[in-house]
């Protein structure tokens, strides 16, 4: 069973449910790195009305300090009032673990809203959880889809957008797609909140990250990857033709090394030898730094094809498909076999570059967190 640690001081910016002042609580939902980078604009928001209270609640289902405890304190966030301590388990027990535990938050505080971002195993437990009881459940970044159902992911996303009173979409693709599911009522566009934090954190990591000298980097000169989907890290022959594939590239190829991956690479014995540096989980700053002066990125996650575009950096996707098909579309994301990666990875790197970049605006303009904040003052205090 997980550890039920309910802290709830009072921090500049939020109220407790024992505050009494009357004004709607807003329970802010996070349990991974992304979601607290994509809730962070949210969160600010939050922070700059009047008219609502909120709290913060953190899973735990990324647990340690250097992929979640941290960014609180990097993006300069308030410390969350309530932590759950699920940790990590199979998908099935983590969920339930989650979904138990905030149950019992749900009940002790009596929110009115609860807002969670994604798709992880936390937003399925927090939508899951709001639907059993009176608050209402908004779903930040709704409406995006894969179309792949073994993917956990898509999964999440589907049922967590079922039973949503507020569905904040980032794109119009993720409307149409909302609305082929016949789903209407509640969903409003906003674009992506991962904008807001690009925009408010880029200049400030390439000025204050040093990142590119501690690991000898020259801009413009090196590969940045990510890779940590069960797809890649699950499949033994997949995730060593990516591996080798990287290690054999013409230019530094930094990858900063997932649990999930790091595990997994551990299981196939490899250990690079020339291009390839596999290095620690790295704090939002310094891997903003790297991106945004990465020559190409290669990367099997749907946060860094946003991120990517966002940054104009060329993104190859070692996946079959893409719940950001907006990416794709635009020319500046490309979906690549990890038997291709080798010749589409230097085509990119030394000719196509320039052909893959240019789409900043592609998910927004930057005011996502303002306009689901202001929606949701205007929908709980009706004048």
């Amino acid at each position: 069973m997980p550890k039920h640690t309910f802290n709830y001081p009072v921090k500049q910016g939020t109220m407790t449910a024992s505050a009494g002042d009357g004004h709607p609580e807003v329970v802010v939902v996070v349990g991974t790195r992304p979601e607290i980078v994509k809730l962070a604009p949210v969160v600010r928001e939050l922070q700059r009305v009047d008219e609502l209270d909120f709290s913060l609640l953190h899973t735990g289902q990324h647990y340690d300090d250097e992929l979640s405890g941290s960014f609180f304190e990097t993006l300069s966030l308030p410390a969350p009032d309530i932590s759950l301590d699920v940790g990590s388990s199979d998908h099935s027990q983590q969920t339930a673990d989650a979904l138990a535990a905030l149950g019992d938050v749900l009940r002790s505080r009596d929110p009115d809203v609860v807002l969670a971002q994604g798709d992880t195993n936390t937003v399925l437990s927090a939508a899951l959880a709001t639907s059993k009881h009176t608050a209402r459940f908004g779903h930040v970044e709704a409406g995006i889809r894969s179309f792949d159902r073994s993917m956990p992911e898509e999964v999440n996303r589907v049922v967590a957008d079922r039973v949503s009173d507020w569905l904040f979409a980032p794109t119009a693709t993720a409307v149409d797609n909302l609305a082929a599911e016949g789903i209407g009522d509640g969903v409003v566009e906003t674009g992506n909140t991962v904008v807001d934090a690009c925009l408010r954190h880029r200049e400030l990591a390439v000025e204050t990250s040093g990142v590119l000298t501690r690991l000898d980097l020259t801009p413009d000169e090196y590969v940045l990857s990510t890779i940590h989907r069960p797809r890649n890290t699950d499949d033994e022959d997949r995730l060593r033709t990516v591996v080798e594939t990287l290690d054999a590239a013409d230019r530094p190829v930094v990858l900063p090394a997932h649990p999930r991956l790091q595990q997994a690479l551990d299981g196939i014995d490899f250990v690079p030898t020339d291009s390839l540096r596999v290095v620690d989980p790295l704090d939002y700053l310094d891997f903003i730094a790297l991106l945004s002066t990465a020559r190409v990125v290669v990367t099997d996650s749907g946060g860094v094809q946003e991120e990517a575009s966002i940054l104009e950096v060329p993104c190859l996707t070692v996946r079959p498909n893409t719940e950001r098909p907006e990416t794709v579309d635009a020319g500046v994301n490309e979906l690549v076999d990890p038997t291709d990666l080798s010749r589409r990875l230097r085509a990119v790197s030394e000719r196509e570059r320039d052909e893959m970049t240019g789409a900043q605006t592609l998910y927004g303009d930057g005011k996502a967190g303002q306009r689901i904040v202001d929606h949701l003052v205007d929908e709980l205090n009706p004048r």
